[in-house]
């Protein structure tokens, strides 16, 4: 069967993004039917949750990181990039997986995590062993599985050798800050951590590394951008990637489930250790210790409607909330500074300010 490559222009960029995965997930699934229904399985459930949803932000920040380096979107080249790009959605999956099994969490973007659709699949199909068990284990597997294909997928995207050996240690370096930042998040809520500058050094290397910073650096990695637009990709990455995930600290206590996909006041239950609450501790001890207490005795806990309410109030009483919402302007103004004074195309500033206002105040 001959498949139509996506063309970037032919469509909005989500959509090709969409169609190139789609294509990358048509090969794979043929190679799995050929070896058992049960890797068979296990590859079309990767596909939906790859495919299912999501803002595709990732392949967007490091395509235009491409044009803002000189790349043409209608150019000849755009389509191996719009490929290399796409293969972010992958590692995306790979990190949201392992995250969900990693927090105990039951859902993602409004359905069930995959730890919980595997455990429900076994338990379904009536086998032996732990239904539990055997869904951590099997999302384990499916979410490195992506991590490895997210490496195939950029391999094979079709880029020249020159292309890909200067996207290489960016790649690299893109991998290890997320497992850095991952394990900085793991090992701040097993202490109890309660100062304000490990969330945002977990925010910079979980979420702002492989969300905005390192995406951008690629694309300009991708068309041999000079070190000054590159240096300036990252700082802007940084402050908007910092941004962005200060911005879902606060969904995650005062999001609506509907609009977020996840139960209100989650990262409270987890236990999260974000900036958001490290403030609330800080503010509150300063002003009001029973409520300080109070945080302190139900982060991490199984917290009823009622008690979820209390530490919202608690939270926006003392300033916590405050705090968050200047810190994110604040990083918003400074990366917008870096990008108007950067070297990029004037098309990619605008849609990359646009883009980076739209991440920063996000109600999903």
């Amino acid at each position: 069967m001959t498949t139509t490559r996506p063309r970037p222009g032919a469509a909005t960029r989500a959509e090709a993004v969409e169609a190139a995965l789609r294509q990358f997930f048509a090969a794979r699934q043929a190679e799995a039917d050929a070896i058992s229904p049960a890797y068979a399985t296990a590859v079309t459930e990767l596909a939906s949750y790859v495919l299912r949803g999501g803002k595709r932000v990732r392949p967007t920040f490091a395509f235009l990181g491409w044009v803002g380096a000189g790349g043409d979107p209608d150019g000849p080249d755009a389509e191996a990039v719009l490929r290399c790009c796409s293969a972010l959605e992958l590692f995306h999956a790979y990190g949201l997986i392992h995250d969900d099994v990693i927090d105990a969490s039951s859902t993602r973007r409004g359905a069930p995590a995959a730890h919980v659709l595997f455990a429900e699949q076994h338990r379904a199909r009536c086998w032996s062993g732990d239904a539990d068990l055997f869904g951590v284990g099997a999302a384990i597997l499916v979410g490195d599985l992506a991590q490895g294909w997210a490496d195939d997928m950029i391999r094979t995207c079709g880029l020249p050798e020159q292309a890909l050996a200067r996207v290489s240690p960016v790649w690299s370096a893109l991998r290890t800050e997320v497992l850095c930042g991952q394990l900085l998040d793991l090992t701040a809520e097993a202490a109890g951590e309660e100062d304000i500058d490990t969330p945002v050094l977990v925010d910079q290397y979980k979420t702002a590394s492989y969300t905005v910073e390192r995406p951008l650096h690629i694309g300009g990695a991708i068309a041999d951008a000079d070190p000054e637009l590159i240096a300036a990709y990252r700082a802007f990455g940084i402050g908007i990637g910092v941004a962005f995930q200060l911005r879902d600290d606060l969904l995650g206590v005062f999001g609506s489930p509907r609009e977020t996909g996840k139960p209100s006041g989650d990262d409270l239950v987890q236990g999260k250790r974000t900036t958001l609450f490290a403030a609330a501790l800080k503010y509150a001890d300063e002003q009001d210790p029973d409520a300080a207490k109070f945080l302190r005795a139900k982060i991490g806990t199984a917290i009823t409607d009622e008690e979820l309410a209390q530490m919202r109030a608690i939270m926006t009483a003392v300033g916590a909330v405050d705090h968050v919402e200047r810190d994110i302007a604040a990083r918003t103004d400074r990366a917008l500074a870096v990008l108007r004074a950067s070297t990029a195309t004037d098309d990619a500033k605008d849609q990359l300010t646009a883009m980076a206002i739209r991440a920063t105040q996000r109600t999903s």
